[in-house]
Parts: structure tokens; sequence; C-alpha cells
């Protein structure tokens, strides 16, 4: 199962190909996306990035994953949540939004198993 293409990313809105949800922040992995809704963790933009935040993400069985942390890049992401990825054999993209889209896109067009996180505001 290859990981969807992120077809479209302004302020507060992005589209995954396939889909007819237009996320503000979303999860993608092999597969499938859904809204990141950082409710069910309790993120905030400090200290931001939480490894349960990205468990589902994980267990989809990526190689790579790639966080994107807001236009501004507000969004922290703490030693600790790398540390996470990379106890698990993942390799870890930390990147501006625009930046971790066009990664993500790259990645998944060659066909690795890549999953990710992004913020689309700040």
């Amino acid at each position: 199962m290859s990981s969807p293409e992120i077809a479209s990313l302004s302020w507060g809105q992005m589209k995954v190909k396939g889909c007819s949800t237009t996320y503000k922040d979303c999860k993608v992995w092999p597969g499938g996306s859904r809204t990141w809704d950082w409710r069910e963790t309790g993120t905030n933009h400090s200290p931001g990035v939480q490894p349960a935040d990205l468990e589902e993400v994980v267990k989809k069985g990526v190689k790579t994953v790639v966080i994107g942390r807001g236009m501004s890049e507000a969004l922290q992401v703490p030693a600790s949540t790398v540390d996470y990825l990379k106890k698990n054999g993942i390799d870890v993209l930390v990147l501006q939004t625009e930046k971790a889209v066009e990664q993500y896109n790259a990645l998944a067009a060659q066909g690795v198993k890549v999953g990710g996180v992004f913020h689309s505001t700040c």
C-alpha cells in the first residue's frame, strides 16, 4: 500500500489525494489519512508533538516520518519525540510545513513507506 500524495497546502487547509476531506492538521500513512486532532493527546505548540501523536502512524509500519511544524514553525518537536521514532527504527524529518509536504511527497513518489503529521497554520 502506498502513501497518499498531499495534493494541496495553504494556510489552514490541506487536501490529500483520494480523500474528500479538507484538513487543518492531518496525519497520513500508507493507505490513509485523517484529521490530526490535538485534543486527543493534549498537544499544544509547546512542548509540541508528543510520541502519542505519532503512535497511530508508527503502527502503520512506516520507515520514515515527516513532521510539519507549521508555516512559521511555531509547533515544537521535543528531542524525546525524535528519540521515540529513532528507537523504533524510523527515520524522521522535522521541517517547516511547506518543506515537509514537499519532502513527504517526494518520498511517497519514490515508494517509501512514509507517514507524517502536518500543522497547516502557524
